[in-house]
């Protein structure tokens, strides 16, 4: 008996073994915040984001655990709204000039497991004196009709799927590769498995070779609108390294390189709301890195204007949002997906890749 109860008990310790589960019990925490504490001359036309480090219970986030407030008892109208791991407050009206407001959080705000958090988050930020940001979006012209858009090059290995169309000049058609295209009968524009869309070289009949190059010169030239965009919001914000930060609406710009390694970048802000990014030297985008759109913003109205010399670089397993304006080259790593527009002065490279049209 003594044997068959020393098996029975050793069973039961394993089959407990074999069922034990972590149990989450350490609540959200706030990874950054917009505007930053106890910033001033804020723009009166912004909406409050705050990112976390995990994913909430949507239910717990609403106007009564996330208030934006003056120094009197009356909370700011607005609609509070919530994506991912960010949480954005749209107000209603633009905020007064030169003007304290106090951001809170409460506790009732949940993760996922339903730990509330420890404290409330409280910061406080500044308006200035100046008028609401007016930023209209970059004009593409005729480029706009192009996911893809390039002068030398468009190569693709791997499964790649593109939904939209696909233009290279004053290259040839014989430098879009990988696409097991097929030669449409009147030789306008050419067919592929991996686009739902046309391809079109400047070597193709009539109109083709016009429009092909009435859309690079509107490409080129909306590089050189969003190259030109004086009076920035942000001039060599965090060093280039915006990784893990939120990004309201305006105009940056740096004199380096921008890095978004995996922890990726939340871009937040209204469907009307407009990003500009003017980079001097490369863009590149770390494997698996997520841009994440908050608060309604569009990938149509993201910009990013890149002169650096190697290009824009996104990783494999990458999501990227926006309108690429390289003055050289995009490569695109295996597995990548974006939801915009890749327009480029020298080549596109893509391996494996997932692209649609915003």
């Amino acid at each position: 008996m003594l044997f068959i109860l020393s098996i029975f008990a050793v069973g039961c310790s394993e089959d407990t073994t074999d069922t034990e589960t972590t149990i989450d019990s350490v609540p959200a925490t706030v990874s950054s915040i917009y505007p930053s504490a106890n910033t001033t001359d804020v723009p009166i036309d912004r909406s409050i984001s705050v990112l976390f480090n995990e994913a909430l219970e949507p239910l717990s986030v609403s106007d009564a655990t996330f208030t934006l407030a003056t120094t009197g008892p009356t909370s700011v109208a607005g609609v509070v709204t919530y994506s991912g791991k960010s949480i954005v407050f749209s107000p209603d009206a633009n905020l007064s000039p030169n003007t304290q407001y106090i951001v809170t959080i409460t506790t009732g705000v949940k993760d996922l497991a339903g730990n509330a958090m420890a404290n409330e988050y409280v910061w406080r930020f500044t308006t200035g004196a100046g008028l609401a940001s007016v930023l209209v979006p970059v004009n593409l012209g005729t480029s706009v009709n192009y996911v893809i858009l390039a002068k030398t090059a468009v190569s693709t290995t791997g499964t790649t799927a593109i939904t939209g169309d696909v233009g290279v000049s004053p290259a040839a058609r014989s430098y879009i590769t990988g696409f097991s295209d097929t030669l449409f009968s009147d030789g306008t524009y050419a067919t592929s498995p991996l686009v739902t869309g046309k391809i079109y070289a400047s070597n193709m009949t009539v109109p083709t070779p016009t429009n092909l190059t009435t859309a690079i010169s509107d490409m080129e030239t909306a590089y050189t609108d969003a190259a030109g965009r004086t009076l920035p919001d942000y001039t060599e914000l965090h060093a280039g390294n915006i990784s893990g930060k939120i990004l309201s609406p305006g105009l940056y710009k740096w004199g380096t390189g921008v890095l978004i390694t995996d922890v990726g970048v939340t871009i937040s802000g209204s469907a009307t709301d407009v990003w500009i990014f003017q980079i001097s030297e490369n863009l590149t985008v770390n494997n698996g890195a997520i841009l994440t759109l908050a608060g309604g913003a569009l990938a149509k109205n993201i910009f990013w204007q890149v002169a650096g010399g190697v290009g824009v670089s996104l990783g494999t397993t990458a999501d990227f949002k926006g309108i690429v304006l390289a003055q050289k080259g995009i490569v695109v790593k295996t597995g990548a997906k974006v939801n915009g527009r890749l327009l480029a002065q020298t080549a596109v490279t893509l391996d494996a890749n997932t692209l649609t049209q915003p």
